[in-house]
Protein backbone atom coordinates (compact mmCIF):
# COMPACT_ATOMS: atom_id res chain seq x y z
CA UNK A 1 0.00 0.00 0.00
CA UNK A 2 2.76 2.56 0.68
CA UNK A 3 5.31 1.50 -2.34
CA UNK A 4 3.79 4.33 -4.61
CA UNK A 5 4.29 6.61 -1.32
CA UNK A 6 7.80 5.98 -0.73
CA UNK A 7 8.77 5.85 -4.74
CA UNK A 8 7.20 9.71 -4.58
CA UNK A 9 9.67 10.43 -1.51
CA UNK A 10 12.50 8.86 -3.90
CA UNK A 11 10.98 11.77 -6.62
CA UNK A 12 10.99 14.13 -3.87
CA UNK A 13 14.28 13.79 -3.22
CA UNK A 14 15.45 13.57 -6.31
CA UNK A 15 13.99 16.72 -7.10
CA UNK A 16 15.87 18.24 -3.95
CA UNK A 17 18.88 16.86 -5.69
CA UNK A 18 18.25 18.85 -9.09
CA UNK A 19 17.74 22.04 -6.92
CA UNK A 20 21.02 21.69 -5.24
CA UNK A 21 22.96 21.27 -8.77
CA UNK A 22 21.05 24.34 -9.63
CA UNK A 23 21.89 26.11 -6.34
CA UNK A 24 25.63 24.85 -7.00
CA UNK A 25 25.56 26.53 -10.10
CA UNK A 26 24.69 29.86 -9.09
CA UNK A 27 27.16 29.71 -6.34
CA UNK A 28 30.14 28.93 -8.61
CA UNK A 29 28.92 31.59 -11.27
CA UNK A 30 28.44 34.27 -8.29
CA UNK A 31 32.18 34.82 -8.00
CA UNK A 32 32.10 38.00 -9.64
CA UNK A 33 29.48 39.39 -7.33
CA UNK A 34 31.20 37.54 -4.10
CA UNK A 35 34.46 39.32 -5.07
CA UNK A 36 32.21 42.36 -5.10
CA UNK A 37 30.72 42.42 -1.81
CA UNK A 38 34.24 41.40 -0.07
CA UNK A 39 34.60 38.73 2.72
CA UNK A 40 31.61 38.01 5.18
CA UNK A 41 30.13 34.89 6.97
CA UNK A 42 27.70 34.15 4.17
CA UNK A 43 30.78 34.24 1.82
CA UNK A 44 32.74 31.77 3.45
CA UNK A 45 30.27 29.22 4.21
CA UNK A 46 29.20 29.50 0.46
CA UNK A 47 32.70 28.83 -0.50
CA UNK A 48 33.50 26.01 1.74
CA UNK A 49 30.32 24.24 0.21
CA UNK A 50 31.48 24.97 -3.45
CA UNK A 51 34.91 23.26 -2.26
CA UNK A 52 33.28 20.33 -1.40
CA UNK A 53 33.87 20.86 2.32
CA UNK A 54 31.16 20.21 4.80
CA UNK A 55 29.61 23.20 5.60
CA UNK A 56 27.58 24.73 9.06
CA UNK A 57 23.86 25.12 7.55
CA UNK A 58 21.77 27.09 10.41
CA UNK A 59 17.99 26.37 10.20
CA UNK A 60 16.79 30.07 9.21
CA UNK A 61 19.51 29.77 6.21
CA UNK A 62 17.19 26.55 4.93
CA UNK A 63 14.16 28.36 5.44
CA UNK A 64 16.11 31.66 3.38
CA UNK A 65 17.03 29.17 0.59
CA UNK A 66 13.40 27.34 0.29
CA UNK A 67 11.93 30.72 -0.01
CA UNK A 68 14.68 32.15 -2.60
CA UNK A 69 13.78 29.23 -4.74
CA UNK A 70 9.85 30.19 -4.53
CA UNK A 71 10.83 33.44 -5.05
CA UNK A 72 12.46 33.04 -8.66
CA UNK A 73 9.70 31.32 -9.52
CA UNK A 74 7.69 33.96 -8.33
CA UNK A 75 9.71 36.98 -10.43
CA UNK A 76 10.92 34.97 -13.06
CA UNK A 77 8.57 31.54 -14.19
CA UNK A 78 5.49 31.62 -16.51
CA UNK A 79 3.80 29.66 -13.29
CA UNK A 80 3.65 32.86 -11.33
CA UNK A 81 2.45 35.39 -14.44
CA UNK A 82 -0.57 35.98 -12.30
CA UNK A 83 1.27 37.23 -9.07
CA UNK A 84 3.34 39.69 -11.56
CA UNK A 85 0.17 41.01 -12.98
CA UNK A 86 -1.38 41.85 -9.61
CA UNK A 87 2.19 43.08 -7.94
CA UNK A 88 3.83 44.48 -10.24
CA UNK A 89 1.67 45.91 -12.81
CA UNK A 90 -0.09 48.57 -11.21
CA UNK A 91 3.11 50.01 -10.08
CA UNK A 92 4.99 50.61 -13.50
CA UNK A 93 1.42 51.64 -14.74
CA UNK A 94 1.64 54.58 -12.31
CA UNK A 95 5.47 55.27 -13.18
CA UNK A 96 4.26 54.99 -16.81
CA UNK A 97 1.46 57.63 -16.16
CA UNK A 98 3.68 60.08 -14.64
CA UNK A 99 6.67 59.81 -16.49
CA UNK A 100 4.74 59.34 -19.64
CA UNK A 101 7.38 58.78 -23.12
CA UNK A 102 7.48 62.11 -25.32
CA UNK A 103 7.19 64.11 -21.98
CA UNK A 104 10.29 63.08 -20.52
CA UNK A 105 13.59 61.65 -21.29
CA UNK A 106 13.07 58.59 -19.88
CA UNK A 107 16.67 57.54 -19.70
CA UNK A 108 17.09 60.71 -17.12
CA UNK A 109 14.13 59.40 -14.92
CA UNK A 110 15.81 58.14 -12.11
CA UNK A 111 14.14 55.16 -10.00
CA UNK A 112 14.87 53.34 -6.89
CA UNK A 113 13.41 50.14 -6.32
CA UNK A 114 14.37 49.21 -2.61
CA UNK A 115 14.07 45.70 -1.37
CA UNK A 116 13.83 45.05 -5.46
CA UNK A 117 14.23 40.82 -4.64
CA UNK A 118 14.85 38.70 -7.77
CA UNK A 119 15.14 41.98 -9.73
CA UNK A 120 11.77 41.71 -12.14
CA UNK A 121 9.93 44.72 -11.39
CA UNK A 122 13.67 46.60 -11.48
CA UNK A 123 14.02 45.34 -15.29
CA UNK A 124 10.63 45.59 -16.26
CA UNK A 125 11.23 49.32 -15.26
CA UNK A 126 14.11 49.49 -16.86
CA UNK A 127 12.67 47.81 -20.32
CA UNK A 128 10.55 50.71 -20.38
CA UNK A 129 13.31 53.14 -20.77
CA UNK A 130 13.94 54.00 -17.17
CA UNK A 131 17.20 54.47 -15.31
CA UNK A 132 16.19 51.81 -12.87
CA UNK A 133 18.01 50.93 -9.57
CA UNK A 134 17.52 47.92 -7.68
CA UNK A 135 18.37 47.74 -3.52
CA UNK A 136 18.56 44.67 -1.97
CA UNK A 137 20.28 43.61 1.52
CA UNK A 138 19.23 39.63 1.62
CA UNK A 139 22.56 37.65 0.23
CA UNK A 140 20.14 35.09 -0.72
CA UNK A 141 18.26 36.96 -3.18
CA UNK A 142 21.56 39.07 -4.06
CA UNK A 143 23.21 35.80 -5.33
CA UNK A 144 19.76 34.54 -7.16
CA UNK A 145 19.10 38.00 -9.06
CA UNK A 146 22.78 38.55 -10.14
CA UNK A 147 22.79 35.20 -11.60
CA UNK A 148 19.49 35.73 -13.53
CA UNK A 149 20.03 39.68 -14.38
CA UNK A 150 23.60 38.67 -15.70
CA UNK A 151 24.19 34.91 -16.54
CA UNK A 152 20.63 33.60 -17.64
CA UNK A 153 21.31 33.32 -21.44
CA UNK A 154 18.83 31.48 -22.91
CA UNK A 155 14.67 31.53 -22.03
CA UNK A 156 13.27 28.97 -19.35
CA UNK A 157 17.15 26.99 -20.07
CA UNK A 158 17.02 26.23 -16.15
CA UNK A 159 14.70 24.12 -13.43
CA UNK A 160 13.36 24.27 -10.32
CA UNK A 161 11.10 22.38 -7.95
CA UNK A 162 10.52 25.28 -5.64
CA UNK A 163 7.52 23.67 -3.68
CA UNK A 164 8.84 20.21 -3.33
CA UNK A 165 9.40 21.06 0.73
CA UNK A 166 5.99 21.65 1.01
CA UNK A 167 4.52 18.37 2.41
CA UNK A 168 0.67 19.58 3.32
CA UNK A 169 -2.51 20.97 1.24
CA UNK A 170 -1.37 18.93 -1.92
CA UNK A 171 -4.12 17.32 -3.68
CA UNK A 172 -1.72 15.28 -5.79
CA UNK A 173 1.51 14.22 -5.42
CA UNK A 174 2.43 15.83 -8.46
CA UNK A 175 1.75 18.68 -7.61
CA UNK A 176 4.39 18.86 -4.77
CA UNK A 177 6.96 17.99 -6.93
CA UNK A 178 5.72 20.16 -10.30
CA UNK A 179 8.83 21.60 -11.64
CA UNK A 180 9.18 25.39 -12.62
CA UNK A 181 11.31 26.49 -15.59
CA UNK A 182 13.20 29.95 -15.79
CA UNK A 183 13.89 32.18 -16.60
CA UNK A 184 10.66 33.02 -18.67
CA UNK A 185 12.55 36.23 -20.22
CA UNK A 186 16.65 36.86 -20.21
CA UNK A 187 18.05 39.60 -19.15
CA UNK A 188 21.20 38.95 -20.65
CA UNK A 189 19.38 38.18 -24.26
CA UNK A 190 16.71 40.76 -24.25
CA UNK A 191 18.74 43.50 -22.35
CA UNK A 192 16.77 46.66 -21.51
CA UNK A 193 16.54 50.05 -23.16
CA UNK A 194 17.22 52.05 -19.74
CA UNK A 195 20.09 51.41 -17.54
CA UNK A 196 19.67 48.97 -14.97
CA UNK A 197 21.59 48.41 -11.36
CA UNK A 198 21.02 46.53 -8.80
CA UNK A 199 22.68 47.74 -5.26
CA UNK A 200 23.78 45.53 -1.95
CA UNK A 201 22.99 47.09 0.96
CA UNK A 202 21.09 48.48 3.86
CA UNK A 203 18.10 50.66 2.46
CA UNK A 204 18.44 53.18 5.44
CA UNK A 205 22.51 53.17 4.92
CA UNK A 206 22.81 53.02 1.90
CA UNK A 207 20.40 56.22 0.44
CA UNK A 208 21.75 58.98 2.05
CA UNK A 209 21.83 61.49 -0.27
CA UNK A 210 18.91 64.34 -0.26
CA UNK A 211 16.68 65.14 -3.92
CA UNK A 212 18.55 61.83 -5.83
CA UNK A 213 15.84 59.92 -7.20
CA UNK A 214 12.17 60.75 -9.24
CA UNK A 215 10.45 57.66 -7.81
CA UNK A 216 10.45 55.60 -5.52
CA UNK A 217 8.82 52.09 -5.93
CA UNK A 218 8.10 49.85 -3.07
CA UNK A 219 6.30 46.52 -3.65
CA UNK A 220 5.60 44.04 -0.66
CA UNK A 221 8.37 46.33 1.45
CA UNK A 222 7.48 48.97 4.23
CA UNK A 223 6.29 46.37 6.66
CA UNK A 224 10.08 44.68 6.53
CA UNK A 225 11.33 47.56 8.96
CA UNK A 226 11.36 47.39 12.58
CA UNK A 227 10.67 51.36 12.25
CA UNK A 228 8.33 51.93 9.27
CA UNK A 229 8.86 55.85 10.68
CA UNK A 230 12.25 55.48 9.52
CA UNK A 231 11.68 54.09 5.66
CA UNK A 232 9.13 57.33 5.48
CA UNK A 233 11.83 59.70 6.52
CA UNK A 234 14.28 58.05 3.99
CA UNK A 235 11.83 57.95 0.81
CA UNK A 236 11.29 61.41 1.25
CA UNK A 237 14.69 62.65 1.68
CA UNK A 238 15.89 60.45 -1.29
CA UNK A 239 13.03 62.13 -4.05
CA UNK A 240 13.60 65.13 -5.57
CA UNK A 241 10.65 67.52 -5.13
CA UNK A 242 8.27 66.95 -6.77
CA UNK A 243 8.96 62.94 -6.79
CA UNK A 244 6.61 60.14 -6.71
CA UNK A 245 6.59 57.37 -4.51
CA UNK A 246 4.64 54.13 -6.13
CA UNK A 247 3.45 51.74 -3.32
CA UNK A 248 1.91 48.52 -3.16
CA UNK A 249 1.60 45.59 -0.64
CA UNK A 250 0.44 44.55 2.75
CA UNK A 251 1.15 46.00 6.40
CA UNK A 252 2.40 42.45 7.41
CA UNK A 253 5.20 43.86 9.83
CA UNK A 254 7.78 41.00 9.75
CA UNK A 255 9.58 41.67 13.15
CA UNK A 256 6.51 41.98 14.83
CA UNK A 257 6.56 38.13 16.74
CA UNK A 258 10.35 37.75 16.33
CA UNK A 259 12.10 38.07 19.91
CA UNK A 260 14.87 40.53 20.57
CA UNK A 261 13.18 42.74 17.79
CA UNK A 262 12.09 46.12 18.20
CA UNK A 263 8.76 46.55 16.25
CA UNK A 264 6.63 49.49 15.27
CA UNK A 265 3.04 48.82 13.70
CA UNK A 266 0.88 51.20 12.59
CA UNK A 267 -2.54 51.03 11.56
CA UNK A 268 -2.96 52.16 7.71
CA UNK A 269 -5.05 55.04 9.00
CA UNK A 270 -1.90 55.89 11.36
CA UNK A 271 0.61 55.16 8.58
CA UNK A 272 -1.19 57.55 6.52
CA UNK A 273 -1.65 60.86 9.21
CA UNK A 274 2.45 59.66 9.09
CA UNK A 275 2.74 60.50 5.61
CA UNK A 276 1.47 63.33 5.06
CA UNK A 277 3.21 64.26 8.36
CA UNK A 278 6.43 64.12 6.78
CA UNK A 279 5.35 66.17 3.58
CA UNK A 280 3.98 64.05 1.39
CA UNK A 281 0.69 64.41 -0.92
CA UNK A 282 -1.43 61.55 -1.89
CA UNK A 283 -2.16 61.30 -4.83
CA UNK A 284 -4.22 58.16 -5.26
CA UNK A 285 -4.85 55.45 -2.61
CA UNK A 286 -6.74 52.18 -2.49
CA UNK A 287 -7.20 49.57 -0.56
CA UNK A 288 -8.22 45.90 -0.94
CA UNK A 289 -5.89 45.31 -3.93
CA UNK A 290 -6.15 41.52 -3.95
CA UNK A 291 -2.59 40.36 -4.13
CA UNK A 292 -0.54 36.66 -3.74
CA UNK A 293 3.16 36.24 -2.48
CA UNK A 294 5.12 33.36 -3.78
CA UNK A 295 2.26 30.98 -4.01
CA UNK A 296 2.02 27.53 -5.19
CA UNK A 297 -0.70 27.83 -7.91
CA UNK A 298 -1.76 23.92 -7.34
CA UNK A 299 -1.98 24.20 -3.37
CA UNK A 300 -5.09 23.66 -1.71
CA UNK A 301 -4.49 26.48 1.10
CA UNK A 302 -3.54 29.82 -0.81
CA UNK A 303 -2.85 33.30 0.90
CA UNK A 304 -4.11 36.24 -0.41
CA UNK A 305 -3.37 39.89 0.83
CA UNK A 306 -6.01 43.24 0.24
CA UNK A 307 -2.82 45.18 -0.34
CA UNK A 308 -2.70 48.77 -0.06
CA UNK A 309 -2.11 51.13 -3.16
CA UNK A 310 -0.83 54.73 -3.34
CA UNK A 311 0.98 57.42 -5.49
CA UNK A 312 2.28 60.20 -2.83
CA UNK A 313 4.16 63.56 -4.14
CA UNK A 314 7.00 65.21 -2.51
CA UNK A 315 5.89 68.98 -2.38
CA UNK A 316 8.18 71.12 -4.81
CA UNK A 317 9.20 73.37 -1.99
CA UNK A 318 9.73 70.26 0.63
CA UNK A 319 12.11 70.59 3.31
CA UNK A 320 13.62 67.41 5.21
CA UNK A 321 11.30 66.08 8.14
CA UNK A 322 12.05 68.15 11.59
CA UNK A 323 12.57 67.42 15.23
CA UNK A 324 8.41 68.22 15.46
CA UNK A 325 7.48 65.76 12.82
CA UNK A 326 9.65 62.79 14.65
CA UNK A 327 8.20 63.39 18.39
CA UNK A 328 4.19 63.47 16.62
CA UNK A 329 5.06 60.36 14.30
CA UNK A 330 6.64 58.79 17.94
CA UNK A 331 3.01 59.97 19.48
CA UNK A 332 0.95 57.96 16.68
CA UNK A 333 2.69 55.02 16.18
CA UNK A 334 2.86 55.16 20.45
CA UNK A 335 6.13 53.05 20.51
CA UNK A 336 5.28 49.75 18.95
CA UNK A 337 6.46 46.52 20.71
CA UNK A 338 9.18 45.10 22.66
CA UNK A 339 10.11 41.73 21.96
CA UNK A 340 13.24 41.82 23.79
CA UNK A 341 15.93 43.78 23.82
CA UNK A 342 17.03 47.00 21.53
CA UNK A 343 17.84 46.30 17.93
CA UNK A 344 19.05 49.04 15.54
CA UNK A 345 16.47 50.19 12.70
CA UNK A 346 16.64 47.80 9.39
CA UNK A 347 14.74 45.69 7.21
CA UNK A 348 13.45 41.82 7.37
CA UNK A 349 15.72 39.48 4.94
CA UNK A 350 18.91 41.28 6.41
CA UNK A 351 21.67 37.86 6.62
CA UNK A 352 24.64 39.93 5.32
CA UNK A 353 27.33 42.59 6.45
CA UNK A 354 26.40 46.21 5.20
CA UNK A 355 28.28 47.39 2.09
CA UNK A 356 27.58 49.24 -0.61
CA UNK A 357 28.46 47.77 -3.94
CA UNK A 358 26.52 47.32 -7.17
CA UNK A 359 26.40 45.04 -10.31
CA UNK A 360 25.64 46.39 -13.41
CA UNK A 361 24.24 44.61 -16.21
CA UNK A 362 25.31 46.24 -19.79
Amino acid sequence: MLVKYRNHLRVVRDCIDENQKVIRKMLRDNAGLIDMVGSCEQVHVAQKDIDGHIAKIRHQDMEHAQSTLKLIARDWSDACAEEREQSYKPIIEAVEEFFKPGEFALNEVKILVPGAGLGRLTYELACRGYDCEGNEYSYFMLIASYFVLNLCTEENKYTLYPWVHQYVNNLRMADQVAPVRFPDVSPAANPPKGNIMMAAGDFLEVYKTPNSYDCVATCFFIDCANNIVDFIETIFRILKPGGVWVNLGPLLYHFSDIQGENSIEPTFENLELIIKMAGFEFLRCETGVRTKYAQNPQSMLKSEYESLFWICRKSQNATDPTDQFDDDADELVGGGSNNGSASSSRYADCYSNGYRNAYQHQ
